[in-house]
């Protein structure tokens, strides 16, 4: 594919991404991404051949994969695991509140609406939550209780970021930093 197409293509994934975290899965139209996308309805069904349900899928996975390269950086310039949390919780909250409260997770909003019900989805959002608990994990991996504690404390990210979006507030996001540093003390 060249430089254009892959232009295209991005363009295309990041509409999706912000359609979808801003109105979710049922609210994001195609001609919509297509619109916001500034391309062609033929490149979406070139690039993304399973339509809809592959460019959400996509979409998720790599807006997953950019939070997760955060918490990569984040792991690599704190010193443990409670500033680790901290900053992670601090990072999404600016980002969130940075968006007018529309990017909160860009994936719980897929993940509420269709992951009972569209195996594609379901595993794209299962994917990117346990590429998430597995950053958790490796910075608890001296703790016992690490794999049982990554999974606590995403859903309490998860829980303030809903919260939070909800409000039009911090307030969630800091009760919950609070709460982990206390949780990993």
């Amino acid at each position: 594919m060249g430089q254009k197409g892959t232009e295209t293509r991005d363009r295309l994934l990041d509409a999706t991404q912000e359609s979808v975290e801003a109105r979710g899965y049922f609210g994001t139209g195609l001609n919509q991404v297509i619109a916001a996308g500034g391309a062609p309805r033929g490149s979406l069904y070139f690039h993304f051949p399973g339509g809809k349900d592959q460019l959400v899928a996509e979409s998720i996975r790599r807006a997953g994969q950019t939070i997760g390269d955060a918490m990569g950086g984040l792991a690599d310039s704190t010193s443990s695991a409670a500033e680790f949390v901290d900053a992670v919780l601090r990072q999404l909250g600016d980002r969130l509140e940075g968006s007018d409260w529309h990017q909160g997770c860009p994936v719980a909003t897929v993940a509420l609406e269709t992951a009972a019900g569209n195996d594609l989805l379901q595993e794209a959002c299962a994917e990117v939550y346990s590429s998430w608990e597995t950053a958790l994990r490796a910075q608890l991996a001296s703790r016992q209780d690490a794999d049982d504690l990554a999974v606590t404390i995403l859903a309490m990210i998860e829980g303030a970021l809903l919260l939070a979006r909800a409000h039009r507030s911090r307030r969630p996001l800091d009760s919950v930093t609070r709460q982990i540093r206390v949780l990993l003390s």
